[in-house]
């Protein structure tokens, strides 16, 4: 028996090796793909960025001119120069191109410093806000979708459709608005503005409650949006997944009915979720620029609306290839995803 076992163990053994290294060189090599896909996608984004951009009226040396009380022709033709912006239009997209693929974001000459440097300043402001924002619209999200389609129709269900749809309904600076009033001005439980007090006294533990008692009010006007549609979506699909065979079979064998919305309806019901997920990372950032102007967070969706004003045309080109970049980021972290809920999907990479 020992004999026979150990002819057939190995052949086993090295039919799973041989299994996993399959699946490591298609992820591989659905990487490699992905990212060769992403490279001409940057570069569309930055062309037409910088078209954009360059047809808006006015430009940094009009609007500095104008905050100095009025400038000289021979003044404005000078700042013209120095900034380059009398070289044609062609040669200046040339330019920008081949400083973006070295990594160069240029020079924002209204805060005196590379944009690079400006914008790895505020990355961790808005990755705080984002990402917390999104941890608690899939939270609530799968919940509030998973109460609602374990007993639809009833009482529960109409109840969290409602909150959902009259939370998808209300405009984001509203909802910001009104929990300002109702925490920040009335209740005057929570800070409304900045991202901590400003006390140089306080301690590291006194610092991050600061921190988070700043971060609650953001992340509840992101993070409730996003969850009102994650709700219906999770509904949708748990009662759509919930009439195919294998939940039928699961349930004529006698298997609990928790048990059966939890391993076999809910993770199968993910996969529209996570897709959604993915197309709304550009929404979701898009979404944090009006929170940090109505919060004041100190994150590049404020620094992008500061350039607006102030015509810093390459800091604002750099907060929108960085954002780009993270909406392909987080779209190809999406398709890995979907390898790890639906191993057939992992398969055929």
């Amino acid at each position: 028996m020992t004999g026979a076992a150990s002819s057939v163990h190995p052949p086993a053994l090295a039919s799973a090796a041989r299994l996993r290294w399959k699946r490591r060189r298609g992820l591989l090599r659905f990487l490699s793909v992905r990212i060769a896909q992403a490279i001409p996608t940057l570069l569309l984004v930055v062309v037409v960025n910088f078209t954009l951009l360059n047809l808006a009226p006015g430009d940094l040396a009009q609007v500095l001119a104008g905050e100095a009380g009025g400038a000289s022709p021979e003044y404005v033709a000078q700042l013209r120069e120095s900034f380059g912006l009398n070289d044609p239009a062609w040669l200046r997209l040339l330019h920008y191109v081949q400083k973006v693929a070295t990594l160069d974001l240029g020079y924002s000459f209204r805060n005196s410093m590379p944009v690079s440097e400006l914008i790895v300043e505020r990355i961790p402001a808005t990755l705080l806000l984002t990402g917390s924002a999104l941890l608690l619209a899939i939270g609530v999200g799968l919940v509030g979708g998973f109460l609602a389609a374990w007993r639809p129709g009833s009482w529960l269900d109409r109840t969290i459709s409602s909150i959902a749809l009259l939370v998808y309904a209300t405009p984001g600076f509203l909802l910001g608005l009104a929990l300002i009033i109702v925490f920040g001005v009335k209740l005057q439980w929570l800070p409304v503005g900045g991202m901590s007090s400003g006390e140089a006294s306080e301690g590291v533990w006194s610092a991050f409650g600061g921190l988070l008692s700043h971060l609650v009010l953001p992340v509840l006007t992101l993070g409730l949006f996003f969850a009102s549609i994650y709700v219906r979506i999770t509904r949708a699909a748990m009662l759509e997944v919930r009439g195919h065979d294998y939940v039928r079979t699961a349930r004529a064998k006698g298997v609990a009915s928790l048990r059966i919305a939890s391993r076999h309806v809910l993770r199968n019901a993910l996969l529209p979720v996570v897709t959604v997920i993915g197309l709304q990372a550009g929404a979701l950032l898009g979404g944090a620029v009006l929170v940090e102007v109505v919060f004041a967070w100190p994150g590049l969706g404020r620094l992008a609306f500061e350039s607006v004003f102030q015509r810093d045309f390459n800091l604002l080109s750099g907060v929108v290839l960085c954002g780009a970049a993270a909406v392909l980021l987080v779209n190809i972290l999406v398709d890995l995803l979907y390898s790890v809920l639906d191993p057939r999907i992992g398969a055929r990479q």
